[in-house]
């Protein structure tokens, strides 16, 4: 009877451990509505703020996926809770349109040094000896990139809601390309896949991209294609007067960004654990270049990135690991 009676008693301490133990979350309870663009390479980034936000306790909703201004907008308005995509300071106009930091809580950068720019075909570039996109004045040097027939290059640009795409448009003005240089607008990842396509049948391709993307695993800067430099800083908005002439003299037209989870700043501030994380998490930018090729390469399903997300954590696990008791930490000290 004895031994039955301490077998109770066993049984009873393992069914109760991981609800007290849970009861001890400091997310317990608490709804989080995360959300990104509708640019899929973009899930990796968020899905790992998302599990570590799992395991402090939070009920994560799935993520929504929306413009960006929208994104800003829902935030701002405490319809939805965080997002790992903030562009600082490319997206700096919009950041201040929805609120500032009076609405947003933003501290730390989760993934630094992200470049953008313009890039051609190597094999185009040093026959024609293009270095800088000014150079595509000339209209017999623009045809060479023309995919339409019309006359003018095609450069292969961003999404029409996209901050990038408003300073491809002011560059192309400011650098006198409006009469030799289009840029195509639409579905950035469709208008890459054409580009992509378009190189591989050797002929001369001129697009925008960043990093971290894919594109610059497939198409390698120095091997496959070059980046172009711009003859001056020219961006609009409140960047205007933004100097984008890199240390070692160069200006390729951006600056190096940087990219930040914001939060909507209520429930950061009552939510200490949620708020610690966001601060302290960094994730390396050829980690995510890595991630986003496997996407290309077909390994693109909401299962494949849940996997990529679990082979980063076990890979990482001491640094996820104490992601999660910083974080935990910081809700007991408030």
């Amino acid at each position: 009877m004895r031994t039955n009676h301490y077998r109770a008693i066993a049984l009873a301490i393992s069914i109760t451990t991981p609800a007290a133990f849970a009861a001890d979350l400091p997310g317990k309870g608490v709804i989080v509505k995360p959300l990104q663009s509708t640019l899929a390479e973009e899930t990796f980034q968020t899905e790992l703020v998302n599990r570590a936000l799992q395991k402090l306790g939070y009920d994560v909703q799935p993520t929504g996926e929306v413009d960006y201004n929208v994104a800003y907008t829902a935030i701002a308005a405490g319809d939805s809770t965080y997002m790992a995509v903030n562009w600082d300071p490319l997206q700096v106009d919009m950041y201040a349109a929805t609120g500032g930091d009076k609405k947003f809580y933003r501290q730390g950068t989760f993934i630094s040094g992200a470049a953008q720019g313009y890039l051609i075909d190597k094999k185009t570039a040093d026959q024609y000896h293009i270095h800088d996109i000014s150079q595509l004045k000339d209209p017999k040097l623009a045809k060479l990139f023309d995919a339409n027939g019309d006359g003018k290059a095609d450069l292969a640009g961003c999404d029409p809601g996209w901050e990038c795409a408003k300073v491809v448009t002011k560059q192309i003005e400011a650098y006198g390309l409006s009469n030799t240089v289009q840029q195509n607008q639409g579905n950035y990842s469709a208008i890459i896949a054409d580009t992509l396509t378009r190189y591989k049948s050797g002929k001369p391709v001129l697009y925008f991209t960043w990093t971290p993307y894919w594109v610059s695993n497939e198409l390698k800067p120095g091997k496959d294609v070059v980046w172009l430099t711009v003859p001056f800083s020219a961006n609009p908005g409140s960047n205007k007067d933004l100097d984008t002439t890199l240390p070692n003299g160069k200006n390729y037209g951006f600056p190096v960004n940087s990219e930040h989870i914001v939060a909507n700043k209520p429930w950061a501030e009552a939510n200490p654990a949620a708020a610690k994380l966001f601060a302290i998490m960094k994730l390396p930018l050829a980690d995510v270049n890595a991630q986003n090729l496997r996407m290309h390469e077909g390994e693109s399903s909401s299962a494949d990135i849940q996997q990529h997300v679990d082979g980063w954590i076990k890979a990482h696990q001491a640094t996820f690991d104490g992601w999660v008791s910083e974080a935990t930490a910081a809700a007991k000290k408030s």
